[in-house]
Order: structure tokens, then C-alpha cells, then sequence
């Protein structure tokens, strides 16, 4: 009898070259569930990983970057996963239609390309890293972390800020309170804190690291601003 995956002879219940089993287990209820924890990573720690990221950010991170990998669920899959479930949160609770509005912004690609940043907030928080992380690797210099490294950082504060606001946002819905900006201060003041933790918990590092964070993310939407009006202007 041959392996149904490397075709090697089998003399056991799984194959001793590429380690598949002899025999496949019928699919059900158990293995849907296992393989949509297998893909999320939540047999990882969802819940270990948000504790962590609320009590000590910038520690956990930097432990994940140099020491350990198995513990927080992997940074693409997090900030996917809480950008994903903000919003649905939003598209349930439209929360997001008493701040964000773009209804007084003249036709064009400028108003297309902050609709779709606001439709697509798992990828354009991703994209918005980039920019903040090209200002902390700027004012981080003497730190040897790379620039990769700290768009794995990026990508657990981003994803915790997305929890916050939809958390915020939802609240909001019942009450007539501006919950969610003050949930978008409390994610600049969470960015600050967990950034600054992770290089060093100085005071000067929670300076850079405001500072940073304000000036990518200003970045960010002065190019996507250019990105418009030059697609504007190509066009005409």
C-alpha cells in the first residue's frame, strides 16, 4: 500500500517520509471546527493574545519578536480578524454615519478613494502602517528592531484600536454620547503607550511615539489625498 501524498510504501498508520496518515478521519462537526480554529489561529490564544495586548502591548510584542511565537495569534491573522469584526459591528450599528461622512465632498477619486478606505479598513490599516512605521523606524534608529518587525507591532496596535472603536461605536448606538471619538482618542493614547512600551518605557520614547504615530497617519491621507487629485487631474 502506497501514501496517497508522496506515494512512499507504508508500513504503519502514517507514512514515515512525508508523516501523512495511512487512512483519512471522516469529516465532521469536530474537524469544521478544528480547521476554523487551525486557520484563525485561535487554538493560539484569541483571548490570551487581547489580554496581553490590553495589560502589557508593547512587552508581549517585542517577547513575540525575539523570544517566543507560540503564544499571541499571528499579527496579519489579528489585524484581519478585529478588522473584520469592526465592521461588521459598523455595518450592523452604523455608528460610523454620525462622524464619517463624505456626503459635501465634490465627485471624484479623492471622495472614491476615502469611501473605499472606509469600506476596507482591514487593508488600509495595513496600508496606514507602512507610513506610521517609516516614522518610527525614523525616530527609533539607535533600536535595532527592522522595519518588518515593527509592522508586526503595528499590526496588534491597529487590531486593538479596531476592537476599541468598535466597542465604542456600539455603545454609542444606544446612547446619544460621542462614545466613538472618544474611542479614537483612546486608541492614539493606547498607540502611544503600547509603542513607546515596546522600544522603552521612557517619556521621551511615549513623545516619539506619539508623534510618530500622528505624523503616519497624516502621511497616509495627505497621499491618498495626492493619489485623487492626480488621477483627477490625468483624467481631465
Amino acid at each position: 500500500m502506497n501514501c496517497k501524498n508522496c506515494g512512499a510504501d507504508l508500513s504503519g498508520n502514517f507514512c514515515a517520509e512525508c508523516g501523512a496518515p495511512a487512512k483519512l478521519k471522516r469529516i465532521d462537526a469536530h474537524y469544521i471546527i478544528h480547521e476554523i480554529e487551525h486557520v484563525l489561529h485561535l487554538d493560539k490564544g484569541i483571548f490570551y493574545t487581547l489580554k496581553e495586548l490590553f495589560i502589557r502591548p508593547g512587552k508581549s510584542v517585542r517577547e513575540f519578536i525575539l523570544e517566543t511565537r507560540n503564544r499571541l495569534v499571528k499579527p496579519i491573522i489579528f489585524i484581519i480578524l478585529t478588522s473584520l469584526v469592526y465592521s461588521i459591528l459598523n455595518s450592523t450599528f452604523h455608528f460610523e454615519d454620525g462622524y464619517v461622512t463624505y456626503g459635501s465632498l465634490p465627485d471624484g477619486s479623492v471622495k472614491k478613494i476615502l469611501t473605499w478606505v472606509q469600506s476596507h479598513y482591514g487593508y488600509a490599516n495595513i496600508l496606514m502602517s507602512v507610513f506610521i512605521a517609516f516614522w518610527l523606524k525614523l525616530f527609533f534608529r539607535k533600536y535595532e528592531f527592522n522595519f518588518f518587525e515593527i509592522i508586526i507591532l503595528l499590526c496588534y496596535v491597529v487590531g486593538v484600536g479596531m476592537i476599541l472603536l468598535g466597542v465604542f461605536g456600539v455603545l454609542e448606538s444606544f446612547t446619544s454620547w460621542p462614545l466613538t471619538s472618544i474611542g479614537a482618542y483612546l486608541f492614539f493614547l493606547y498607540a502611544t503607550w503600547a509603542i513607546g512600551q515596546f522600544y522603552e518605557s521612557k517619556f521621551a520614547n511615549y513623545l516619539k511615539a506619539f508623534f510618530a504615530y500622528l505624523l503616519g497617519y497624516m502621511s497616509f491621507l495627505i497621499v491618498l489625498l495626492l493619489v485623487g487629485f492626480l488621477v483627477d487631474l490625468v483624467l481631465k
